[in-house]
C-alpha cells in the first residue's frame, strides 16, 4: 500500500506503507546511527517525533528483549529507505515492523531518506504527517498546528510532552552505595543501569514530584534525566530544580542539562536541525580529549547566556561549537548534552557517572536537609 509524508514546507514524499495503518503527525527529524534503531524507537526523548533513519537498511537484526530503553516505543512514526522483513540474529524475538504494528506506529519505506535529510537540514524544524492520502490541505493544517503549539509554549498554556513519558509514581531500586534520586523527564533504562552498576540505590520520581517529598527520600545526589520537548515547557519546575541542585550533588543529562542551565540563569534555543546519532565529536575543554558521543536533542544551552552565571562550559561540540557540558564554579553540579551511558564503542564518557557517584559518596551522610 502506498503512503505519503506531507511536510509543512509544501514538499511531499511517496513510499510503501509499513507498520500500523493509522495516520500520525510530528516533528520530522533524522537519526544518523548505523545501528541502534531499537534504542531509538524506545527512547522517550523521541516522543512525538517522526524519525527518518539515514542508514539505508533498518530491521536487519530484528528486535530483542534486552535493548529497550523504556517499556514501549514512543516515536510518532518512522521513515526508512529499506525495511528488512526477515531479520537474522540469535537474540531477535520480533521484527521491526511487528513492533510498529503492536504499538500502533505508522511508517514509510522505499523513500529517499537522503533527500529528506537534506530538506530538513535546509529548513530546520519541519513538521509532517504520515498519511494514506495525498491531501495537500493537510499541509495547511500542519502549519496552523505548529504555530498554535509554539504560541502555547510561549504563553505557558502548553502541557509539556514530558507528561507523556514520566513515571506516574516513584520507583525504587535498592543498592548498597549512594542514594540517587532521578527526576524523570523521560529517563532511559540504560541511565538507571549505569547508576546501579556503580552500586547506587536509585529512586525515580515524576518530573513534577514535590521538592519536600524528594527531600524526605534523603538523597545523596540528584540526576536530571533526558527527555523530549522544549526545556522551556518545564519553566514551572525551575525553582524546584534550583533548590535541589544548590543542596545536592547533581548530574544533568540531555534535557536535564538544558533544564539545569535554565534553572541557574542561562537560556536555551532550538538548534537548526538537532543532533541525533552516535558519532558526534565532543571535546573536553579542560583536557583537550575528544570523545565520540551518542546524542539526541533539538535544543541547546546558549553559550552567551552563561557569562553572568556560575556555570562554566566544560565540553563543546566540534562540529558547531555548541555547549556540550557545564559545571558549577563552586558546587558539585555538572551536566552534559550527550549520553554518557550510551558510549557507542568508546567508553570514556562513562567516567561522567563515576565522577558524579564519587561526589555523592563524599556527601553521603554529611548533609540532611529539612
Amino acid at each position: 500500500m502506498k503512503g505519503y509524508l506531507l511536510l509543512e514546507t509544501g514538499d511531499w514524499f511517496e513510499g510503501e506503507w509499513i507498520g500500523a495503518e493509522v495516520e500520525s503527525v510530528g516533528e520530522v527529524v533524522f537519526q544518523t546511527g548505523m545501528t541502534g534503531y531499537q534504542e531509538v524507537i524506545t527512547d522517550p526523548s523521541y516522543a512525538g517525533q517522526i524519525v527518518n533513519f539515514t542508514y539505508p537498511l533498518i530491521g536487519n537484526y530484528g528486535i530483542n528483549t534486552i535493548d529497550d530503553q523504556s517499556i514501549r516505543p514512543h516515536v510518532a512514526g518512522v521513515i526508512v529507505a529499506e525495511l528488512c522483513k526477515q531479520p537474522s540474529h540469535s537474540q531477535y524475538t520480533q521484527s521491526f515492523e511487528q513492533v510498529l504494528k503492536n504499538y500502533q506506529i505508522p511508517g514509510l519505506a522505499e523513500l529517499d531518506t537522503r533527500e529528506l535529510t537534506k530538506l530538513i537540514r535546509d529548513h530546520g524544524t519541519v513538521y509532517g504527517t504520515i498519511s494514506q492520502h495525498l491531501d495537500m490541505g493537510k499541509i495547511e493544517e500542519l502549519k496552523n498546528k505548529k504555530l498554535q503549539r509554539e504560541a502555547s509554549i510561549t504563553n505557558g498554556t502548553e502541557l509539556p510532552i514530558v507528561e507523556q513519558v514520566t513515571t506516574k509514581t516513584p520507583l525504587h531500586y535498592p543498592g548498597n552505595g549512594s542514594h540517587v534520586v532521578v527526576i524523570d523527564y523521560g529517563s532511559k533504562f540504560s541511565i538507571l543501569d549505569s547508576l546501579r552498576s556503580l552500586d547506587c540505590a536509585v529512586t525515580v520520581v515524576p518530573f513534577d514530584y514535590p521538592v519536600n517529598e524528594i527531600i524526605k527520600l534523603k538523597p545523596d545526589g540528584i540526576l536530571l534525566s533526558n527527555g523530549p520537548g522544549d526545556p522551556k515547557e518545564l519553566a514551572p519546575q525551575l525553582s524546584k530544580v534550583k533548590h535541589l541542585v544548590m543542596n545536592y550533588p547533581t548530574l544533568g543529562i540531555c534535557l536535564g542539562h538544558q533544564v539545569l542551565g535554565l534553572a541557574l540563569g542561562g537560556d536555551t534555543e532550538k538548534l537548526p536541525f538537532g543532533h541525533r546519532g552516535v558519532n558526534h565529536p565532543v571535546i573536553n575543554l579542560e583536557t583537550k580529549q575528544v570523545w565520540i558521543t551518542s546524542q539526541n536533542h533539538g535544543y541547546t544551552v546558549k553559550k552567551e547566556s552563561l557569562k553572568n552565571t556560575d556555570l562554566m562550559i566544560t565540553h563543546a561540540n566540534i562540529n558547531d561549537d555548541s555547549v556540550e557540558g557545564m559545571k558549577h564554579r563552586y558546587l558539585p553540579i555538572q551536566s552534559v548534552q550527550f549520553h554518557p551511558e550510551a558510549h557507542p564503542g568508546p567508553v570514556e564518557a562513562f567516567d561522567i557517572f563515576k565522577d558524579f557517584v564519587s561526589q555523592c559518596s563524599v556527601e553521603k551522610g554529611v548533609k540532611q536537609y529539612a
